[in-house]
Formats: C-alpha cells, sequence, structure tokens
C-alpha cells in the first residue's frame, strides 16, 4: 500500500473532508497521522469520534505561523493542506484575513516542506479559482501558482507539490443543505440567491478519496481536477423542500421560498477548467489533471477534450438521481 508505514500530516484535519481523509488513511496502515488545526474542540470532538488511536496525533496551531508548520512536519512523508478560509461573504468582507491564511499560510506550507524535505504535499483548491470574481477564490488561484512555482524550481528528489480542485461538498460545513434544512424547520422558508445557479458538486466520500488518489499520482506541478455532476439549485431546493416535509410532517405549501439576489462575488456558474487549461489536459477516469510547466505523460489516460469546463454548459443530473444522492448520503 502506498501509505503504508509512513508519516503524514493532515493541516485542517479536523474539517469535514479532512476527518474522512484521516479516516480512509488509516485503513492503510500508516505509522501515524499528524493532524494540524487551530480548534482544540474540534480536536476534542475528532479524538472522541476516532476512539483515541494512538496513530493519530493533534498538533493545536495555525498556519499563519511558519514555526507551528515547520514543527508539525518533522519525520513527515506527506501532507495534504486542507486549511482554508473557504467562506465567500467573510473573506469578501475581511480580503486581508483571506490572505494571511489562504495565501501566506499556503506558502508556509511550501517553505517547511522544502524544509523538511517531505515527499510530496497536495493542496485542495476550488472551482471558484478560475476566473476569480471573489476574494476566496483569487486567493486559492494564488495558493494554487505558489505551489506550481515551487515545483518548476526543484531539484531532483525534491519536493513534489501538486493541487486538487474541486467544487462544492453536500453535506460540508457551510452547505447549503444543512441551511436549507434549519431553516425550512424553524423558519418555514428558505433564502436563495438565485434558482437558476447550477453548481458542481460532489460527496464527503468522493472529495476524500479522490484526494488522496491524486497524492499518488502526482509528479510534480499539476493541478487535478475532480469529475463531478452538475447540481441545479432549483432542483436541489425542491428536492430538500419535499425530503424535509416527509421527515418532518410538514406541508410542502407552507414552505416559502426568498431570493435574495447574488451575494458579492458571487457567480452564476462555476467554472472547473478554463479552454486554456484543457489543451494540455489529460483525462482519468475519475478526474482531469493540468500538468505543470513540465509536460508529463499519465498511464492509463487519455487527453481531454478541449474546451472550457463550466456548469452552464453540462446537463445537471435529474431530479431523483440527486434525491437518491441525499438520500444515501443522509442529507435531511
Amino acid at each position: 500500500m502506498f501509505y503504508k508505514d509512513k508519516g503524514i500530516l493532515v493541516i485542517g484535519g479536523t474539517g469535514t473532508i479532512g476527518k474522512r481523509i484521516v479516516t480512509a488513511l488509516l485503513k492503510e496502515s500508516p505509522k501515524y497521522i499528524k493532524v494540524l488545526s487551530r480548534d482544540e474542540y474540534k480536536q476534542y470532538q475528532m479524538e472522541k469520534e476516532i476512539k483515541s488511536d494512538t496513530r493519530v496525533r493533534f498538533i493545536l496551531g495555525d498556519i499563519r505561523h511558519y514555526e507551528t508548520v515547520y514543527d508539525a512536519m518533522a519525520d513527515v512523508d506527506y501532507v495534504f493542506h486542507l486549511a482554508a478560509m473557504k467562506h465567500v461573504p467573510f473573506c469578501e468582507n475581511n480580503p486581508y484575513e483571506a490572505v494571511l491564511t489562504n495565501i501566506a499560510g499556503t506558502r508556509h506550507v511550501v517553505r517547511a516542506a522544502k524544509a523538511r524535505r517531505v515527499k510530496k504535499v497536495v493542496f485542495t483548491s476550488t472551482d471558484k479559482a478560475i476566473s476569480p470574481t471573489n476574494t476566496y477564490g483569487a486567493s486559492k488561484l494564488i495558493a494554487e501558482r505558489l505551489l506550481l512555482s515551487s515545483d518548476q524550481n526543484k531539484s531532483e528528489g525534491d519536493t513534489i507539490f501538486a493541487s486538487v480542485r474541486f467544487g462544492n461538498v453536500m453535506g460540508s460545513r457551510g452547505s447549503v443543505i444543512p441551511l436549507f434544512v434549519k431553516q425550512m424547520v424553524e423558519k418555514k422558508r428558505i433564502t436563495v440567491t438565485d434558482d437558476r445557479m447550477s453548481r458542481f458538486m460532489m460527496t464527503i466520500d468522493e472529495a476524500a478519496s479522490l484526494t488522496i488518489r491524486s497524492l499518488t499520482r502526482a509528479q510534480g506541478g499539476e493541478i487535478f481536477v475532480l469529475k463531478m455532476p452538475v447540481i441545479s439549485l432549483q432542483d436541489l431546493i425542491e428536492v430538500v423542500r419535499e425530503e424535509v416535509c416527509i421527515k418532518y410532517g410538514l406541508n410542502p405549501c407552507d414552505i416559502t421560498v426568498q431570493e435574495i439576489g447574488l451575494r458579492a462575488g458571487e457567480k452564476m456558474y462555476e467554472e472547473l477548467m478554463t479552454f486554456e487549461e484543457s489543451t494540455t489536459a489529460w483525462e482519468f477516469d475519475d478526474m482531469y489533471v493540468i500538468p505543470g510547466e513540465t509536460q508529463r505523460t499519465y498511464p492509463d489516460a487519455v487527453r481531454a477534450q478541449v474546451r472550457t469546463y463550466s456548469s452552464s454548459d453540462q446537463n445537471p443530473v435529474s431530479k431523483e438521481d440527486l434525491r437518491r444522492i441525499v438520500q444515501k448520503q443522509n442529507l435531511i
């Protein structure tokens, strides 16, 4: 197994995807997994959830402090960097705070990984980094570039850096589904920005497993673009309303939908890959890969179709397929 007897660091490991990555990696027989995050209560909760597995070591700290990141990377082979400020409106209202975490923090990860001679680092990015219209997306774009430039300047045997780009994760912290459920149950109404919106969405398990797979495939400088279905916001609203009413015994006619318009920096549609990126991209069954400056070949991959990969030009999943996903993931 790829991760057997290896030292692993998961930065932001107490988050929704981070926890799932830790759980999955424990099945790969690692030597140990370090979890670095700044929330002591979440670390306490996670420690109870994993039943005090002695292979998991918790480190309290913030990626804004280089020394903390450097110390955490002692005797580490692989790093998963998931920590970030992710909430679009909060990043818009506090742009410098987003810069400190998403850009400066990522720079600290890169510097520490080089100094500690870590084998591989994978950074989790977002579809909002494509043609960014908000601070969150722009900060993630710069972070992607930090990893790309670091890989371009590396020597033989130096740390391999790569990024993973994906969209919204169903059921994660900040996901719209828990918000919709709470609004319906407590207020009999939901607020939406614009029901014509579409988004790339995936489950927590898909996000975690494909991120792990991306690190194993990384050769240096890539951006891995995970394949995701497109979800229509209007369909999502209807499915969630129907499922909530069934579960809580509510009348669908009593649930009102209030449209509030796009928030600052928000897009109607999202992109996973630009036209220019697609000209050099390769395609696997589960993801695309955009090579760095060094052109590489990938076994079991074919050349990707040259086009813009946008949620606006792909058919969304059917309502019934969406319902099955929501039910299977126990999101209501």
